[in-house]
C-alpha cells in the first residue's frame, strides 16, 4: 500500500459523483452513500470479535470513541454495538456516520450524546480521532485503489493506537471477513461464519474484502490460504460426528500445524472464527 499513500484525489469509483458536504465551515465529507441495507443483529460476528479483542484498547485510552462508519438505513447495528461494548468499557462513545444527511435525520430519536450520536460524515470521520472504526459493507462498490485510498484516509484519522475494522457481511450476518488496520497498515484477516451453513471454507472467499477478493486466484496468497483451509476441512471429515464447529476446529488446528500464522486462541476458533496475520495472505 506504500505507494497508494500519495493517490488521495478522490475515493469516489468512476464515475465520480459529487458527496454530500458538511455543515458550514466542515471539511466535504468523502465517500458514496451505500445502499442502506441494515438488519438486526446483522453484525454480531464482527462485534463480538470486537469485545473479545480490543476492550483493552479502549479501556487503556483517555476517550473510548468508536465510529460506526456506514450505518445505513437503521440505527440498530450502532445501538447494538453500544449495548455490546458499553457494559465493559467506562465512558464509552459511539458515533455513527452517515454521508446521506436523511439517514441522520431519520435516526434522530436515537441520539442520546456523548454515549451514542449520529452525525453526517465519511471516509475523514467528520473530523473525529476514534480508537476504533467499524466500517462494514461500506467499500464493496468501490474499485480497488480508491477502497484503498479509503483506508489510508480513515488510518489517519485515528487516534495514537487506534484500529479500523473493515469488512464485509452477508445481509443476515452469518458469513462474514474483515480486516484490522493500524496506523501502518492492515495487520489481520479474519473470516467468520455460521459454520454449519458452509460446504468448505472458501465459501467464504464472497465475502472477502475489497482489497483481497481479486487476488482470489491460483498463485496468489489468499487463494493458498482458501485452499489449505479446505484441504484441512475435508482431512477433518471424521470430526463432523461431533458438529460443524469441531470440524472447524480441528481444520484450524490443522492450517497452524502448517505453519499458517494464526492469531488468537482457540477459544474463537470455537465460535467459527479464524485470524490469520496478513503478512500471510496480502496480494503478491
Amino acid at each position: 500500500m506504500g505507494s497508494q499513500h500519495k493517490r488521495r484525489a478522490s475515493l469516489s469509483p468512476q464515475p465520480q459523483r459529487r458527496a454530500p458536504r458538511l455543515a458550514a465551515g466542515r471539511a466535504r465529507a468523502l465517500g458514496l452513500p451505500t445502499r442502506g441495507t441494515t438488519n438486526a443483529n446483522r453484525l454480531r460476528r464482527v462485534d463480538r470479535w470486537l469485545l473479545a479483542t480490543q476492550v483493552p484498547r479502549l479501556r487503556d485510552s483517555a476517550r473510548p470513541l468508536v465510529v460506526d462508519l456506514g450505518y445505513g438505513s437503521s440505527a440498530v447495528t450502532t445501538l447494538e454495538l453500544v449495548e455490546r461494548l458499553g457494559p465493559e468499557v467506562d465512558r464509552l462513545e459511539v458515533v455513527g456516520l452517515e454521508i446521506d444527511p436523511e439517514r441522520v435525520r431519520a435516526v434522530a430519536a436515537d441520539r442520546d450524546p456523548p454515549r451514542v450520536d449520529f452525525r453526517i460524515g465519511g471516509f475523514e470521520l467528520a473530523g473525529l480521532q476514534p480508537v476504533i472504526v467499524r466500517a462494514f459493507n461500506v467499500l464493496r462498490q468501490y474499485d480497488e485503489e480508491s477502497a484503498a485510498r479509503a483506508w489510508d484516509t480513515m488510518r489517519g484519522a485515528l487516534a495514537p493506537g487506534g484500529l479500523v475494522v473493515e469488512g464485509t457481511c452477508d445481509e443476515w450476518g452469518r458469513r462474514s471477513a474483515w480486516v484490522a488496520l493500524g496506523a501502518d497498515g492492515p495487520l489481520t484477516l479474519t473470516l467468520a461464519a455460521r459454520v454449519s451453513d458452509l460446504a468448505t471454507p472458501s465459501d467464504l472467499a464472497e465475502r472477502l474484502p475489497k482489497a483481497l477478493i481479486h487476488h482470489n486466484v491460483p498463485g496468489e496468497p489468499v487463494h493458498e490460504f482458501l485452499r489449505a483451509f479446505d484441504a484441512a476441512w475435508a482431512a477433518a471429515a471424521g470430526m463432523s460426528a461431533f458438529g460443524p464447529r469441531q470440524r472447524w476446529v480441528a481444520a484450524v488446528e490443522a492450517l497452524g500445524e502448517q505453519g499458517w500464522p494464526l492469531v488468537g486462541s482457540s477459544r474463537r476458533w470455537r465460535h467459527g472464527e479464524v485470524t490469520v496475520r496478513w503478512s500471510a495472505v496480502a496480494p503478491a
